[in-house]
């Protein structure tokens, strides 16, 4: 992990742990880039998820998956632009651009041309080292009207291949028993609808950090 990861990831750790905050901001907010946040499917009420647990198949990649534990800490995102595109506290835009790191690992959330484990859909995998990886990192957010909300579910259009990120339902077995596969589907369905819930939110002009509780 780089020194701007690690210290995100301090900075996460401090608010997480002391509850030192600004001001906390209700469901009606905008999600802003540079927010570390935790991303729930609805349909199956589960939180997008990695560690460092390589696929034993496909790209043999680190694994992406979902879990139920709302406290789980391998379960936050970090959102990036792709150039300067995302600015820090700016609300994010439907139809922007953007890589999601996952904290813990600093790697990108990837998808490309491999069979998922379980189900024989798109593959979806962990990429890169310390934030930095390639094209196949790059993510469009599709939601309703001008900005990311809090209150709203968004989905997540991969952009190079237009695979739709997605939890399929099926369950892993050991050494991940019951975590969920994640996968890129040709279609956007209920399956793959996020909302963003516990986690850092920056502000935009303050730039200070609204945070909501675990």
């Amino acid at each position: 992990m780089d020194v701007h990861l690690l210290t995100w990831a301090l900075h996460l750790h401090v608010c997480v742990c002391l509850s030192l905050f600004v001001g906390i901001r209700g469901q009606e907010g905008t999600v802003t880039c540079g927010s570390v946040v935790k991303l729930l499917n609805g349909k199956h009420d589960v939180r997008l998820h990695s560690h460092d647990v390589k696929y034993g198949s496909g790209s043999g990649q680190q694994s992406v998956t979902a879990v139920k534990e709302a406290d789980d800490g391998n379960s936050y995102w970090r959102l990036r632009g792709v150039n300067a595109d995302c600015v820090r506290g700016r609300p994010v835009a439907c139809g922007q651009t953007l890589r999601l790191t996952h904290m813990n690992t600093g790697r990108n959330l990837h998808s490309h041309h491999f069979s998922s484990p379980l189900s024989g859909q798109q593959e979806v995998s962990a990429f890169g080292e310390g934030g930095e990886g390639d094209q196949l990192d790059h993510w469009v957010v599709e939601c309703s009207g001008k900005h990311w909300r809090r209150s709203e579910t968004v989905k997540f259009k991969h952009l190079v291949t237009g695979a739709w990120l997605s939890v399929t339902g099926e369950q892993y077995g050991r050494p991940i028993s019951g975590q969920r596969e994640v996968s890129g589907t040709s279609s956007p369905s209920q399956h793959s609808s996020w909302k963003a819930m516990e986690g850092v939110f920056l502000q935009a002009q303050a730039e200070h950090a609204s945070h909501t509780e675990l």
